[in-house]
Order: C-alpha cells, then sequence, then structure tokens
C-alpha cells in the first residue's frame, strides 16, 4: 500500500451520492433469492459480474432492476444496507446521505414501509456499531411520470421526519428536470432538503434546470456542467456542491479513461466537487476504491484529497456543530500525516 493509497484509508469522510439498490452484491443477490423463492436468470455469481459489463446507463438501469427483485421484506432492505454500512466502516466513512428508490420497489407490490423500516433499522444499527451516521434520501425515478412522484412523496408522508431529502435519478436523457418542478416544490414545502442528478449524460441545460427550476441544494454528478463557463461561475459563486463519481463515470463512458477524469480540474475551478462511489456493486468500486482510482490517475496530492473530504463533509446535510467536528478531525489528520 503506498503513502497515499493509506491517507485515502484513514482520512474520515462523508458519502453524498449511493444509491443502496446499487450495493447489492451478487452473493447476497443469490441469498435473497433463496430465501425469497425467486428465480433468477442467471445461473451463477460468475453470471451476473458477466452481465455487469454494460456500456451505458440505461444497459446498467436494466440490470439494476432486475437485481432489485430480490428485494421483498423488511430484512432484505435491512441485510442490504447492513453490508453496505459494514464495507462504510472499512473505509472510514463517517457520515452517509444513502438514496432510494420506492418506486422500483412499490411498482412490484412490495409496500413502502417495508423499505424504509428496512433501511432505518439499519442504519440505527450502523450508528451504534460503527458510529457512522446517516440520512435518507428519497429518490423519484425520472422516467415515470410527475404524477407517479407526487404519489411516493404522499405515501413517504407518514414517514418524512425519518426522510432528509428528495432526489431525482434513473435515465436523465429525455427527461429533463423541469418534468419535476412541482413536486420538488411540494417536497421543499414539506421541509425537505433538494438533490437531482444532472450533467451526467444529459446536456449542461439539465443542470441549469435543476438549479432554476428545481432549486437544488445540490447536484449530483454535474460533469457537463464543464461544457459552459457561466455555468461553471454560478456553481462556483454559489458554492453548489457537485457529487462526482469517477469509477461510475469510467463504467458508463462519460469519461474515456479515468486518467482523464476532470476532478482536479473542478478543483482547480473553485467547484466544491467530492467523490463518491453511486453503485459501488455495479461500478468496481466503493468509496476509498474511486478515490485511490482518480488520486493515482490524477497524480492528486494529500491537500487535493483532504480537500474533497472537507467538500463532503460541508456539503453534506448534517447540522453545522457536527460539521465543523468532523472537518475538525480531517485537519488534524492532514497536520498529523505531513
Amino acid at each position: 500500500m503506498t503513502d497515499i493509497d493509506q491517507f485515502i484509508t484513514e482520512l474520515p469522510k462523508a458519502e453524498l451520492h449511493l444509491h443502496i439498490e446499487g450495493t447489492l452484491e451478487p452473493e447476497l443477490m443469490f441469498a435473497l433469492a433463496r430465501r425469497n423463492d425467486v428465480t433468477l436468470p442467471y445461473g451463477s455469481i460468475d453470471e451476473i459480474r458477466q452481465a455487469y459489463d454494460f456500456g451505458n446507463l440505461q444497459d446498467f438501469l436494466d440490470i439494476y432492476y432486475a437485481g432489485t427483485n430480490v428485494l421483498r421484506t423488511p430484512q432484505d432492505f435491512h441485510d442490504l444496507a447492513a453490508a453496505y454500512f459494514d464495507r462504510a466502516a472499512q473505509d472510514n466513512i463517517v457520515h452517509a446521505e444513502i438514496m432510494f428508490d420506492p418506486q422500483a420497489h412499490t411498482s412490484r407490490g412490495v409496500p413502502f414501509d417495508h423499505v424504509i423500516e428496512g433501511l432505518l433499522s439499519a442504519m440505527r444499527e450502523a450508528e451504534e456499531r460503527h458510529g457512522i451516521t446517516s440520512d435518507l434520501i428519497l429518490s423519484f425515478l425520472r422516467h415515470l411520470s410527475e404524477e407517479e412522484a407526487f404519489d411516493t412523496l404522499r405515501a413517504a408522508t407518514p414517514w418524512l421526519p425519518q426522510i432528509k431529502a428528495v432526489g431525482l435519478d434513473s435515465s436523465e436523457v429525455g427527461h429533463p428536470p423541469e418534468k419535476f418542478a412541482r413536486v420538488f416544490a411540494a417536497a421543499a414545502e414539506a421541509g425537505l432538503k433538494l438533490c437531482a442528478h444532472a450533467g451526467e449524460e444529459g446536456p449542461p441545460a439539465y443542470v441549469w434546470e435543476a438549479l432554476d427550476l428545481l432549486k437544488v441544494d445540490r447536484i449530483d454528478h454535474g460533469n457537463r456542467a464543464l461544457e459552459e463557463d457561466t455555468l461553471v461561475k454560478r456553481l462556483v459563486d454559489e458554492q453548489m456542491v457537485l457529487t462526482v463519481c469517477p469509477l461510475s463515470n469510467l463504467k458508463l463512458c462519460v469519461i474515456d479513461d479515468i486518467a482523464s477524469h476532470p476532478l482536479d480540474r473542478m478543483l482547480d475551478m473553485g467547484l466544491r466537487a467530492t467523490v463518491n462511489s453511486d453503485d459501488p456493486a455495479y461500478f468496481g468500486g466503493y468509496l476509498n476504491d474511486n478515490y485511490r482510482a482518480v488520486a493515482a490517475a490524477r497524480n492528486l496530492t494529500r491537500e487535493q484529497i483532504a480537500r474533497l473530504a472537507r467538500n463532503s463533509i460541508t456539503g453534506s446535510f448534517l447540522p453545522q456543530q457536527a460539521k465543523d467536528a468532523h472537518l475538525a478531525t480531517i485537519d488534524a489528520y492532514l497536520e498529523q500525516a505531513h
């Protein structure tokens, strides 16, 4: 392990862009399929891993939604999240804001309550076992209608005190943020924070819409914002956080090679970029794997890596007192590393 690898391993950090369904490893998929008597279209764990060799966002989503079929009971969702938090502890993640896609489950007849009960129980367990705090982000599936998003928000009403934010994910191209302006306004009125995927495969115009029409607090991905100087300036001026996912960008062909990833350029521009794993079971790497890949490819310094970790804390939805405590820990670690 290199000095930088060790630095990344021990660095406290938050993860802000993590789809909990995207942490479903093949081994757990098989175990849950057996538990729930679900027939999988794969004969072995190796076949599942081979299926993960996709070339674009839609191919990934097709496999992703097929995998969710094994998730049926509160215990299934607990086990899914618990496995992620065990891995998060190894990566020295101190806080995680996890997205979940209730529509991917309620459309299969799984009650909303089953999903959130299982996730919340795993979150409580993670804080007790690992000291990891966490928040939930309810994500709307953008390939579905705005009315279906409203239905999901209504179903979430009894659980709103346990939900921190809403998000917008799934197929980006052809489903602009403006499609969900009213439901985002309703979520804001209900006291929820707002974030949305924009500028991954979709154009810079989608980032503008997320800012102007959805009035988001955070942009998920945002890579294509770099195509417009005026948009970059606005993001910098507003100190808008971008939840960047390097290995996801590589796997989904947002970039051609990890060596060409713009993460350090984002930092140089003054953008509040963060590092995240997105759907790590499918994209070949959890949080520290993403840090290590881009650090090696772009020759990042300890100061740049620490800045990314600091951005993950300041860009979180934690209370300021908790942010200050984590930031002090990061600063102390960086000083000690020198």
